[in-house]
C-alpha cells in the first residue's frame, strides 16, 4: 500500500487518538494497541518516513497514558455494559443491519413457502410438533406446549440452548461470514413458517401476544449473534491495514464480546418463556407492555444509546 493511501485511511483515527485529553483507561489501552499495529506496519514499509516518526510519538503518548491512568478492576464490569459493548454495537452497526436484513428476508421466504406449500411447515417444524399443536388448538389451548414442563427445568434448558445457538452462529462466521448467514437463514425460515402456521389457523394476533413475550428478546439476540459472526468473517476477508491473522483475532475478540453481552438477554428471554409465556390467559395489555418494553430496550441499547456514547467520545473539531 502506498504511504499516501495508508495515511488517508487512518488520518481521522490518529487525530482522534491525539486529541483525547481524558478517556477511559481501557479505551486508551485499545487505542494503544491499534497505534502500535499501525506503527509496526509503517516501520515495515516506510521505515524512514515522517509518518513512522509521528506514529512513534503518538504511541509513546498513549503508552504513558495507559500506565498513568490504571483502571480499578471493580469498574471493569460496569464499563463493559455501559460503554464498551455499546461502542462495539456502533462500530459494527452495518453488520447488525446486514444480519437483520438476512433474517427478515428468510422469515418472508419461510412464510411464503408455508403459504403455498401445505407440507412445508411439517418439513421445518416436524410432524410431532404440528400434530401436537393441532391437538392443542382443538382443545382450545393452542399454546399449551409452553405449559407442559416444569418452569425451572424449562428455564435451564431454554437458556442453555439459546446461548449455544448464539455461540454456534457466531463461530460459523469464520467460514467467510457465509456460515453465520446460513444460520440466520435457517432460523428465519423456521420463524417465518412457524408464525404463518398460527396466522393460517386464525390465531395470528394471539400468537404474537403470547410468543413474542419472550421472542422479542430471543430473536433480537439471535440476530445480534449473527452480526457477531459477520464481524468475525469480515475481519478475515477484509483485513485492511492489518495482517490477516491480526485482523481475524481482533474480529474474533469483538464478536465474542457481542455474544457474551447477549447472555443476560437470553437469560431474561428464557425466564419469560418459562415463567410468563405459559400464562396465555393474561390480559392483552400485560403482553403488550412486556413485548413493547423488550423491543424498546433492544432499539435503545443497540442503536440509540451507542450513537449517543459515540458522539460523547468523538473529538470536537
Amino acid at each position: 500500500m502506498r504511504e499516501a493511501l495508508f495515511v488517508k485511511q487512518n488520518t481521522e483515527k490518529w487525530k482522534y487518538f491525539e486529541g483525547i485529553q481524558q478517556a477511559n483507561p481501557d479505551e486508551i489501552a485499545n487505542q494503544f494497541i491499534e497505534i502500535t499495529n499501525d506503527l509496526a506496519y509503517a516501520k515495515t514499509f516506510y521505515p524512514k518516513s515522517k509518518t513512522t516518526a509521528y506514529l512513534n510519538g503518538l504511541a509513546s503518548k498513549l503508552h504513558q497514558s495507559v500506565y498513568k491512568n490504571k483502571k480499578e478492576k471493580s469498574n471493569r464490569f460496569l464499563y463493559f455494559w455501559k460503554t464498551e459493548l455499546p461502542l462495539i454495537f456502533f462500530q459494527h452497526r452495518k453488520q447488525i443491519f446486514y444480519a437483520l436484513a438476512f433474517f427478515l428476508i428468510s422469515c418472508a421466504i419461510g412464510a411464503l413457502s408455508a403459504k403455498y406449500d401445505d407440507t412445508f411447515v411439517r418439513l421445518i417444524m416436524g410432524d410431532g410438533y404440528v400434530n401436537m399443536t393441532n391437538e392443542n388448538i382443538a382443545k382450545g389451548d393452542p399454546f399449551g406446549v409452553y405449559k407442559q414442563q416444569n418452569e425451572f427445568l424449562m428455564f435451564l434448558q431454554i437458556g442453555a440452548n439459546n446461548i449455544y445457538v448464539a455461540l454456534y452462529t457466531f463461530v460459523l462466521g469464520i467460514i467467510f461470514s457465509f456460515g453465520s448467514i446460513v444460520s440466520l437463514f435457517r432460523n428465519g425460515i423456521m420463524l417465518g413458517s412457524f408464525q404463518y402456521f398460527f396466522f393460517s389457523k386464525g390465531l395470528g394476533l394471539q400468537s404474537v401476544l403470547v410468543i413474542w413475550i419472550h421472542g422479542t428478546l430471543e430473536i433480537s439476540a439471535i440476530v445480534l449473534a449473527g452480526a457477531a459472526g459477520l464481524v468475525l468473517g469480515n475481519s478475515f476477508l477484509f483485513p485492511k491495514t492489518y495482517t490477516r491473522m491480526e485482523s481475524t483475532l481482533r474480529g474474533a475478540k469483538q464478536g465474542l464480546k457481542i455474544v457474551l453481552g447477549l447472555i443476560p438477554i437470553f437469560i431474561v428471554a428464557a425466564f419469560f418463556e418459562s415463567f410468563v409465556t405459559r400464562h396465555t390467559e393474561m390480559p392483552m395489555i400485560m403482553s403488550l407492555i412486556i413485548l413493547l418494553s423488550s423491543a424498546a430496550f433492544i432499539i435503545w441499547y443497540v442503536f440509540i444509546y451507542p450513537a449517543k456514547i459515540n458522539r460523547k467520545l468523538a473529538p470536537i473539531n
